[in-house]
């Protein structure tokens, strides 16, 4: 781990202005994915700015119906809230599905929306890695690629983005309040994260030296019927191979909307517009998930030792409408 200088900030405006002109600085708050990476040499941070006296704690309505999180909230207590668990229980048991309890009781909703990929390669300081080192190339292309991207991807990387948290953020639609030099800004969570392109080092559309301070979920959450399915190695304490957010409305048994997000499986997590809108208006059937499935994957690739991922996404996606439609 390099030297670096440590800041605790006592306002909002203390740590934008700490920030401020110092591209080095990095916010922390649980630190789970930071102190990780700067003891790997992966993060090489000149100052720490500590986040955690902020007052960006809360769990509370918001004025359009829904519910705004603090960026410090932990995950634990948004699980575990009974707001969230009676109104977005597809969030809560994505978050469920995610690290470890002690993990979890660290970890803060804004820290879950930057955490960077678990990418073998990235980790891995003895070897090229655009994302890392850009312009170095790209390991995983060519490497042991198992658990790496099969949409979005590009020349320059093939990683993925390892949150359950923003998976049912994406499939909610829910909006990231951030704050700046230039002020307050409200950022799609669909839009928050990037597709690696020509620049796979820059995860998200931040602007240098914004905060993100809450998390704001809309009035709808799809507390009906919804799913959460996550294929991974083992029972817990594991990434996803594949993850899928699914939630429907229903009228009977036709579907009047569909949300579907899938993790795992780009460098953000995953929403295909068209393969929703296939599914409004007809029966909530398996022919019916199984077309949407064909849709939301047809652009995806294998790049040898994760060409498996493609069925398997197919079949998780078919699962988890299926699972969607039957709970009430």
């Amino acid at each position: 781990m390099h030297p670096f200088s440590y800041v605790r900030a006592e306002s909002v405006t203390a740590a934008l202005q700490a920030a401020a002109g110092n591209p080095g600085a990095k916010f922390i708050a649980g630190g789970t994915n930071l102190i990780d990476l700067m003891k790997e040499d992966v993060a090489r941070p000149a100052e720490l700015i500590d986040i955690t006296r902020l007052p960006l704690a809360d769990i509370e309505e918001n004025d359009e119906g829904g519910i705004r999180v603090g960026a410090l909230v932990t995950n634990s207590r948004l699980a575990y809230d009974g707001r969230i668990g009676a109104r977005y229980p597809l969030l809560s048991k994505a978050i469920l599905a995610g690290a470890s309890a002690q993990l979890r009781n660290m970890a803060s909703t804004g820290g879950n929306l930057l955490q960077r990929t678990r990418c073998y390669y990235f980790y891995d300081v003895a070897t090229p890695c655009n994302k890392r080192d850009p312009g170095t190339g790209c390991s995983a292309i060519d490497g042991v690629n198992r658990i790496h991207a099969i949409l979005g991807a590009s020349e320059h990387c093939i990683a993925t983005h390892p949150s359950d948290m923003c998976v049912a953020l994406a499939a909610l639609d829910a909006q990231v309040r951030v704050t700046g030099p230039d002020g307050e800004r409200t950022i799609p969570v669909t839009g928050f994260h990037r597709l690696p392109g020509d620049t796979p080092h820059v995860d998200t559309v931040l602007a240098p030296g914004e905060l993100i301070t809450a998390i704001d979920l809309p009035a709808r959450g799809f507390a009906g019927h919804h799913a959460y399915v996550k294929v991974r190695d083992r029972a817990s304490f594991a990434f996803a191979l594949v993850s899928v957010a699914a939630a429907l409305e229903l009228d009977g048994d036709t579907i009047v909307d569909a949300r579907l997000a899938l993790g795992g499986v780009a460098h953000k997590p995953w929403r295909d517009p068209e393969a929703e809108a296939s599914m409004r208006g007809r029966k909530a059937t398996e022919e019916t998930y199984g077309e949407a499935a064909k849709l939301a994957l047809r652009g995806a690739r294998g790049y040898g030792y994760n060409n498996f991922k493609i069925g398997l996404a197919r079949r998780a996606i078919v699962r988890a409408m299926t699972t969607a439609a039957a709970t009430s």
